[in-house]
């Protein structure tokens, strides 16, 4: 049934759960709606005590005096304040539902609902107490019922005339709930809503309901206005700030933190700002602070089944299994069919890679309501993650049937529409899902890098990663975040699910922002530290594992030091060791993300150094084990992890002594001071040791075309800060220098210099490759191509040019390789590729694959001579061997 339209009686609504109305017309409780409406609620709450003194019968008084205590989280003093109404009004049900609801916030489910019956006679906020029954039912897992009972408010609305904008308050809550299975009547609840704002623009609820309506139907930007708009009217209203940050949770937006704090502060009795505020500590892995929240929350009310939810979330993730089992079985009893549960359970698994466990969650949730599109589209997304991709998507086709609203089912959906098309390359242990305009390409590299990287993994940490591992490699960074979180707009370059592992192909970004095939390697390093650990390292340490990894898989892989980085460490920017999560998972600076991948791997390295790499895989199987970080020190290092941050700042000290002492004098928290050209010129003149100056000097005199001065100061940087290679380094420059100068050989030193440590600077391998080759070494020339192909490896005239020098070094499988790679990028002359690599083919002997790929060849241009001429050499060769034989 539907909402039909009816005219709205302009009427001052009930004063009821949240909504002040009908106020007895005296000024003192005049004054105390307009405070309580505009979150003066301390003023509001003087002025309707000092009404209830004066008039004690006055149910509006009183009504207001509750809602004020509430508001701000005073739920012993707002139950106090309706008990002694009704004590001095004992015939009077006025204050009956204003009670049921503080029972409720308390946990007194049993009370709160006599209550509501009591009122739900004929009160006048009767309307009210009816739905607060119903959503009681629902609460309880009693969904017929409830959904009957909120049926009838559709009746109501259809038959009576002028109703008022508590009423229409009312049918629009109880459409909303009928909209969670059936979501066109959400329109009918913003309809509803809309209307009690007409009836009553002062109040505030409706807007709040609808920041609810609009964020459950995953329309962040909308549910973000109407929530700003209660706030700027209540500066302080603790649910609109619980709203805000719950929107910039799921819209993937940063200040979900500040809103949650915010909102505490207003009311530190929210338990639904508490638990949401101990979800993101979950999602953060600091479990201890989370328990402590919810220990307030549910000391607040036992019986919130969001904070126990939230609870045996953190028990799972700890380990506590006995507690787990006694939270959950405590949820079920309050409600045997709330799905919730489950969802919570598999959503805390999710953020904490716990994949294969965020199935078994999903499935349960779905078990026990059916209806739960929310748990459906949870387990078709981890179907994926765990390499289920049929049974995801038939998971997720029964999810977008019941909710097509849900951003990360269609987003997901339509992904499948195109991933399940890749066509796939088998390794021995890796099964290559490649976009088809690139699988011909990539598959040459991508097969061969994840195999050695498989080996050397495997000889390290002692353990075989479960095979194949399927890896994805998307065409365009859209895609990739839509595979890894359900949404666009994610930062990161690759994920790794375990037995999954996705990427963005080098296309989905420009030519030297990153480099794929360190991005591979951190990947499946991520695949061992994960099964290693079974999927329970934190994500500081694998992390920085990872990064450690790709730094011993190949000169220049890995994240590599920055001014901004040590002026970080300088300014005590960087997080200690003990919260290095945080870094990762709550960033108080744009930079420090990045930052903490780095800091992570020289963590690992300084464990590495005075421990053995062994120490490494320990911890990981210690984390497996369930212990926490600080367990895994004392048991591994045979320290706390508070002393380790002492060792690890002495670490920096020594490691980076040098750049320290050279920036000291000038960082700033950017690491980039500004200052003008006579400022740097007095700067480098006055202090010899001082990086940034001396860099900035030399940058000035180039930019002066005095280039030949510009390299002492550019050689003296260097000394000063050696570890440096970013885009702006000395080796940079000076490696133009010294090629405009005509000493290819001091250019090309530079030119290694710079890419032994930066992984992404293309255009310098490619310049490196020129000058090696003018300098006669084909070989050093080779390493730099192969190089830049891990950074760009659709540039045909780089295959070609690699395939050459190969075939000149006699390295025919390599040269092979890279007129294959020719011929993947489709050259406008295809015969004259597949002659190159059948010539290739010829020249190593293999004259079967040589014969076939001239006839392709040939195929093409029947006319071409020179593969005639090769195929008649080919024959000629055939036939000598006949004679010979």
């Amino acid at each position: 049934m539907r909402l039909r339209r009816l005219p709205v009686r302009p009427a001052v609504p009930l004063l009821a759960i949240l909504t002040l109305a009908q106020v007895a017309s005296g000024q003192e409780t005049e004054e105390a709606l307009t405070a309580f409406r505009s979150g003066r609620y301390e003023d509001a709450i003087s002025l309707f005590s000092r009404a209830v003194r004066r008039a004690p019968s006055s149910a509006e008084a009183a009504r207001g005096l509750v809602a004020a205590l509430r508001e701000v989280g005073r739920y012993e003093d707002a139950r106090r304040a309706a008990e002694r109404y009704m004590e001095r009004n004992p015939s009077s049900k006025e204050l009956a539902n204003s009670l049921g609801e503080v029972l409720y916030l308390l946990g007194d489910r049993p009370g709160a609902e006599a209550s509501f019956t009591r009122a739900a006679g004929d009160a006048s906020d009767s309307v009210l107490a009816r739905f607060n029954l119903a959503a009681l039912s629902y609460d309880r897992g009693d969904l017929e019922s409830a959904r009957g009972a909120f049926d009838h408010f559709i009746d109501f609305y259809n038959r009576n005339e002028n109703l008022t904008a508590t009423e229409l308050r009312v049918v629009a809550g109880a459409v909303r709930y009928l909209s969670q299975t059936d979501w066109g009547l959400a329109q009918d609840a913003l309809r509803a809503y809309d209307e009690a704002i007409e009836a009553d623009p002062g109040d505030l609820e409706p807007r709040i309901g609808v920041g609810q309506l609009f964020l459950e139907r995953f329309a962040f930007d909308l549910a973000q206005e109407s929530f700003e708009e209660v706030l700027e009217i209540s500066p302080g209203h603790p649910r609109a700030l619980l709203g805000l940050a719950r929107t910039f949770k799921y819209a993937g937006l940063p200040g979900a933190f500040d809103y949650a704090q915010r909102s505490l502060e207003a009311n530190p009795n929210l338990v639904g700002a508490r638990a949401f505020y101990a979800e993101l500590l979950l999602e953060g892995e600091s479990f201890d602070k989370a328990l402590e929240e919810l220990e307030e929350a549910l000391a607040v009310n036992p019986a919130s089944l969001k904070a126990l939810s939230v609870l045996a979330a953190a028990q799972f993730l700890l380990g506590e299994e006995a507690d787990f089992r006694a939270t959950t079985q405590r949820v079920l009893e309050i409600n045997p069919r709330y799905s919730q549960l489950y969802n919570t359970l598999a959503e805390a698994s999710v953020r904490n890679r716990l994949y294969a466990q965020a199935v078994e969650f999903a499935e349960r949730a779905v078990e026990l309501d059916p209806t739960s599109w929310r748990g459906l589209t949870l387990l078709g997304i981890n179907q994926m993650r765990t390499g289920e991709m049929q049974a995801g998507r038939a998971s997720l086709e029964m999810a977008f049937e019941g909710n097509p609203y849900d951003p990360w089912t269609k987003n997901t959906l339509d992904l499948l529409d195109t991933l399940m098309q890749y066509p796939v390359t088998n390794t021995a242990r890796f099964e290559l899902a490649i976009d088809e305009s690139q699988s011909e390409l990539l598959a040459l590299y991508v097969g061969d890098l994840a195999e050695e990287a498989y080996d050397s993994l495997s000889r390290k940490y002692q353990y075989q990663a479960a095979t194949p591992v399927r890896v994805e490699v998307f065409p365009n960074h859209e895609d990739f975040s839509v595979r890894t979180v359900g949404l666009t707009g994610l930062g990161a370059l690759g994920v790794s699910f375990g037995s999954v592992v996705a990427m963005d192909s080098p296309s989905a970004r420009d030519a030297g922002e990153f480099n794929w095939g360190s991005t591979l390697w951190h990947e499946l390093a991520h695949t061992f530290h994960l099964g290693l650990s079974n999927h329970r390292v934190p994500r500081w340490f694998t992390e920085g594992l990872a990064v450690f990894e790709e730094r011993k898989a190949r000169p220049g892989w890995g994240d590599d030091v920055s001014p901004g980085f040590l002026a970080a460490f300088l300014n005590h920017r960087l997080m200690p060791v003990s919260e290095l999560n945080d870094g990762f998972m709550r960033p108080a600076y744009p930079e420090q993300i990045g930052y903490s991948y780095y800091q992570a791997s020289l963590v690992c390295e300084l464990i590495e150094r005075d421990h053995g790499f062994q120490a490494l895989v320990d911890m990981l199987r210690e984390y497996g084990a369930g212990k926490s970080t600080p367990d895994v020190f004392e048991s591994v290092l045979g320290t706390d992890i508070d002393r380790f941050d002492t060792v690890f700042d002495d670490y920096m000290d020594l490691k980076f002594a040098a750049p320290l002492a050279a920036l000291e004098s000038t960082h700033a928290p950017d690491g980039v001071p500004h200052r003008s050209r006579e400022e740097i010129a007095e700067q480098a003149r006055d202090n010899p040791e001082d990086f940034v100056a001396q860099l900035a000097m030399g940058t000035v005199l180039l930019e002066q075309g005095r280039s030949e001065e510009a390299v002492a100061y550019f050689e003296r940087a260097k000394t000063l800060f050696p570890e440096y290679a970013g885009d702006d380094s000395p080796y940079w420059y000076l490696a133009n220098i010294y090629r405009e100068q005509g000493d290819l050989q001091q250019a090309a030193l530079q030119l290694e210099q710079l890419t032994a440590i930066n992984e992404r600077h293309y255009v310098a391998r490619i310049e490196l490759a020129d000058l090696r080759e003018r300098l006669n070494d084909p070989s050093a020339a080779a390493v730099a191509l192969e190089q830049a192909l891990y950074i760009y490896p659709f540039d045909m005239e780089l295959h070609m040019r690699l395939a050459d020098l190969y075939a000149g070094m006699r390295e025919w499988e390599a040269a092979i390789r890279e007129r294959k790679a020719v011929l993947a990028l489709d050259p406008v002359d295809r015969a004259e590729a597949q002659y190159q690599l059948a010539k290739a083919y010829f020249d190593s002997g293999d004259i079967d694959n040589a014969r076939s790929v001239l006839l392709r060849a040939l195929e093409n241009a029947p006319n071409f001579q020179k593969a005639q001429e090769l195929l008649l050499e080919i024959h000629g060769r055939g036939s000598q061997r006949m004679q010979e034989g």
